[in-house]
This record gives C-alpha cells, structure tokens and sequence, in this order.
C-alpha cells in the first residue's frame, strides 16, 4: 500500500473500524466465567453442605425411631434405605431447593445491578442474549449441584446409615428393585426435580430482571409458591390445579412404585417448561430494552 492510499480516508475509516470492532468473548469462556463466579461464592458453598445434611439427618432419625415407622414417605424408609434419597429431594422440593434456586437467581442480575456490576456487563461487548444465556446457565448450576448433594448423600446415608434391604428398593407397590434399576429412579427423580427448579429460577431471573432488590425477588417468588399451595389444597379450586408451577410436586414419590407410572412426572415437568419458556423469554425482553 502506497503512503497516498494510507492516507486516503477509506482505508483509514476501513482500518480503524477493523481494529476498533470489539469482539464478543467465546461462549465457553463466559460460562466458564459465571461458573467460577458461582462456586466461588461462600454462599453457595456453605448452602451445598447444608443441603448435604438433609438426607444425613433424616436418615439418623429415621434410624432412631425404627422401632415406630410412621407412615408416607418418612415410614418407609426404615430398613428400605434406597428411599431416602428420592424422599429428600421430593421433601426439600417444597421450599429448601426453590430457596436455593431464587437465591441464585436474585444474586444474578438484582444483585449485581444494586452492586454496580451489571452495567459493566451491559456496555461490554457481551451481547444481551448471552447475558441471559450466562446468568440462566449459573441458576440452572445451582439447581442441578443443590439437588445431587442432597440425591448422592442420600443414596450414601441410605445404604450406609438406614440399610439398604440387601441393596435392593422395595417399592410402595410391594415389589423390589435392584440396586441399578434403584439407583435408574433416583435419577429419574432428580432431572424432574431440576426441571421443577429451573422453572422457579427463570422466574426469580424475570422478577430479578425489574428490580434492584434481590429481597424482593426472594419474597416475590417465595410467597408466590406459597400462595400455590394455599391454592391447589383448596378443593373448590380444583380448576386452578393445572396453571399452578406447584401442582404435582408429590410426583417424585410415583418413582416408588411398580410399575412407574409417567403421568404426573410428565404433566409436571410439561407445566414446569412453559413457566420456564415464560420466565425466560420475559427476562430477555427485559434485558434487551434495559438501559446501559
């Protein structure tokens, strides 16, 4: 290239714009990023040992009291000790495990917007999507390490602590599994309750994404399952039961008997995906129109 050319002011506007374009970081490295950012959190941390203690705790009482078995799903743990894990998850479902979720959820973006850290992201060259993409993917994080503390310690407190009946499930319908065929519904249990708890959390990161106050968002969405349940135990409210994020959230105990049936899982977790597809797609919206 000639000195003229160098100067002429197309190629100096081209060279400028080629060098001054700012690139948007890969994909892997923001979720790489947002995972460290998660699990560096004392709260995170000391919230997974905690949830590590539920089944551990459970299971030592259950282990004191076995001379008295109560009934539903506490009972039928005594001796049977590959329920527990499926009995922890499906108990902390009702408030334990959304706490953790909305937590995460109202530290991702409500958090960081009363902090000052948000808008830095927002004029950095991130893009608003991966944002979403970002913060959804450290939500659903927490959701899926909160509930395999409390399913891997479970199965461990359960074979170990309570006695696994010569490692086999008996289920609530009289029959008995193997530890694989076990250990394949405890699974099961668990990726329907992530569902579940990625439903809240995309709800919490919609509440999270108008506010600058992460206690609004817990208050928000913990009252409002609150208020589900009121709801779905009122019996002249039977018609409400299939908009309710809530409603089937018993369903993990069907993964105790046999055969398994699918129906309340597969209602649940189809009802759980439209909240997510909501709460998603309101936060980007929110997101997209939010002022740097």
């Amino acid at each position: 290239m000639t000195p003229a050319e160098a100067l002429s002011p197309g190629v100096v506007t081209a060279v400028v714009d080629r060098d001054t374009t700012p690139r948007s970081a890969p994909l892997g490295r923001l979720l790489g990023a947002e995972l460290r950012w998660v699990l560096r959190r004392p709260r995170t941390l000391v919230m997974l040992g905690v949830f590590a203690l539920v089944p551990v705790l459970i299971a030592i009482g259950v282990s004191v009291a076995s001379r008295r078995p109560g009934g539903g799903l506490i009972g039928q743990i005594a001796g049977n000790g590959l329920v527990l894990p499926i009995a922890a998850v499906t108990l902390s479902l009702t408030l334990l495990l959304p706490l953790a979720v909305t937590m995460a959820a109202a530290d991702a973006i409500a958090g960081e917007s009363a902090s000052g850290t948000l808008r830095g992201l927002l004029i950095s060259p991130v893009g608003r999507l991966r944002l979403v993409g970002m913060k959804a993917f450290g939500v659903l994080v927490v959701a899926v390490l909160a509930t395999l503390a409390i399913a891997v310690v479970g199965v461990v407190a359960g074979l170990v602590v309570v006695g696994g009946a010569d490692g086999q499930l008996v289920t609530l319908s009289g029959t008995t599994l193997g530890l694989g065929s076990a250990l394949g519904r405890v699974a099961l249990v668990v990726v329907w309750a992530v569902v579940q708890l990625a439903a809240v959390g995309a709800v919490a990161l919609a509440i999270s994404a108008v506010t600058e106050h992460p206690l609004v968002v817990l208050a928000s969405v913990l009252g409002g399952l609150i208020v589900f349940g009121v709801l779905g135990a009122i019996p002249s409210l039977d018609w409400l039961q299939p908009y309710l994020l809530t409603s089937g959230w018993d369903a993990g105990a069907d993964a105790l008997r046999d055969p398994l049936p699918l129906g309340g899982l597969l209602q649940s977790t189809w009802r759980a995906l439209c909240y997510l597809a909501v709460g998603l797609g309101l936060t980007t919206y929110q997101m997209l129109r939010r002022d740097a």
